[in-house]
């Protein structure tokens, strides 16, 4: 179990990586040392596992996202899906889920048919069926949990 300090720790972090020690140490109420310390102790244990750029898609050429719920042609085959994808960039995210598919991937990608391009990829290197979903715009995302 989290305690509560290393909590606000990990609470302050995620909505700013690049926070100082300092500023940290501030807004935890602790000395700079602790929580250099405490925030050591939490990227050791697994708790802070990373920190990443957040990029605006658009900007960066990648406008079109969507959700690809995949489906495998055989119940029966080996559950491989997320090794045989994994070499695909424009999948963002890889989740397990219950219910009649198996995997919904977001992906982000240049244009529609690039979109076309991905998804025959995709059902060829894992043969699966796909369902798509495009989005059609992101009120909010990446949003820090709420700890």
């Amino acid at each position: 179990m989290v305690e509560e300090i290393d909590r606000r720790i990990v609470s302050l972090l995620s909505r700013n990586g690049r926070m100082s020690f300092t500023e940290l140490a501030r807004q935890a109420g602790l000395s700079v040392s602790a929580v250099h310390q405490r925030v050591r102790r939490l990227e050791t244990d697994g708790v802070i596992t990373g920190y990443v750029a957040l990029c605006d898609a658009e900007v960066i050429g990648l406008p079109l996202t969507a959700f690809v719920s995949i489906k495998p042609f055989d119940p029966a085959a080996p559950d491989d899906v997320p090794e045989r994808l994994r070499h695909l960039t424009a999948i963002e995210a890889c989740h397990s889920v219950a219910g009649e598919e198996n995997y919904i991937l977001k992906v982000r990608v240049a244009s529609p048919a690039a979109l076309e391009d991905l998804l025959q990829q995709i059902r060829s290197l894992a043969n699966v069926s796909t369902r798509t979903t495009i989005v059609l715009s992101t009120p909010y995302e990446n949003r820090p949990p709420g700890i």
